[in-house]
């Protein structure tokens, strides 16, 4: 005989259940560089995006994109938002098994230089600091530096790691004579008396720079838990533009990024520009993709694969769909 204690019973069984379930989170590494192109992230975290979702995610900091590369095949973090082209010289040179799931935006880099430098021209001898030598941001600094008349040669090229690193570099060091840097650290660069040279997507057309990528047969083996990180990050982005939420944004890129809050002001209105900011809904651009395609080409002397090759947009797709 079924009693009404044994009915409560069962439906408290069922209740913690269903609670155990819904507190039961799925845990995710992302490694990042540096800068306000994050600011989707942070807010998918502060706003509780990826916790609804049944995500605990640990954000962390590349040192170098050899980390962030080396790391990913590695298994130390499952997910990257980074330069795209690092994720293509996974593929080609490394020959690891990726897929780049959604875009994010140009990176809004500028080459800056020292205070003394009066043109690009004057770069000739001297020393220019990248990231890593053969990808990338490097490949855009090259690009930049031959349409000024400067080959391979006619400059030292010095690796230093991330755009962080890169900052402190320049900042510090007057021997490192020019960089690319993104927001905020070109606006802190640039507060510090040095110089922009003018911004990459003007001088080399468009470019599809931060990406968000992963290793192909785990993301086949976690499907779901990337679909659900898409759409929390998606949903970060789509705050993130939203103009109603401009003045908190600005708060948070303050407090995390340690700034004052007129640069933090003026990295928000960067990021969030409607012409030139983040893609809507982490749209990857495909005219900035072939862009970096033949910056690869050019520069590494090995052509790569069509876009096709490295790309999977089902999780994005599935995603999108499910917002």
């Amino acid at each position: 005989m079924v009693t009404r204690r044994m009915v409560a019973g069962a439906l408290l069984g069922c209740v913690l259940a269903m609670s155990g379930t819904a507190q039961a989170q799925d845990n995710l590494k992302v490694m990042v560089f540096a800068g306000i192109q994050n600011l989707p992230l942070i807010v998918a975290e502060t706003k509780g995006f990826f916790k609804k979702r049944g995500l605990n995610v640990e954000v962390l900091t590349a040192p170098s994109s050899d980390a962030l590369r080396n790391g990913l095949a590695e298994g130390k973090h499952q997910i990257v938002h980074g330069g795209i082209d690092n994720a293509i010289a996974m593929a080609e040179v490394a020959k690891a098994d990726i897929s780049i799931l959604m875009g994010g935006d140009s990176a809004w880099n500028r080459l800056v230089v020292q205070s003394d430098i009066a043109s690009i021209k004057d770069l000739r001898g001297k020393t220019v600091i990248v990231d890593a030598p053969t990808t990338s941001y490097a490949f855009q600094v090259y690009e930049v530096l031959k349409r000024n008349g400067l080959n391979k040669g006619d400059y030292e090229v010095k690796a230093v790691g991330s755009t962080q690193k890169r900052y402190e570099a320049i900042i510090g060091d007057k021997t490192a004579s020019a960089s690319a840097l993104n927001p905020p650290f070109s606006i802190l660069a640039k507060r510090a008396g040095l110089k922009e040279m003018g911004e990459m997507v003007q001088i080399i057309g468009p470019l599809q720079t931060t990406a968000c990528w992963t290793m192909k047969p785990w993301a086949s083996a976690n499907a779901d838990v990337v679909v659900r990180y898409i759409q929390a990050f998606v949903e970060g982005v789509r705050w993130t533009l939203d103009p109603a939420n401009k003045d908190e944004a600005i708060d948070l890129v303050t407090a995390r990024f340690k700034l004052e809050r007129d640069v933090a002001a003026e990295a928000y209105a960067i990021a969030a520009d409607p012409k030139s900011g983040m893609a809507k809904d982490a749209k990857l651009d495909m005219d900035g993709l072939k862009t970096v395609l033949t910056l690869r080409e050019d520069w590494s002397g090995v052509k790569p694969g069509t876009p096709a090759r490295y790309i999977d947009l089902s999780y994005y797709e599935k995603a999108i769909a499910g917002l």
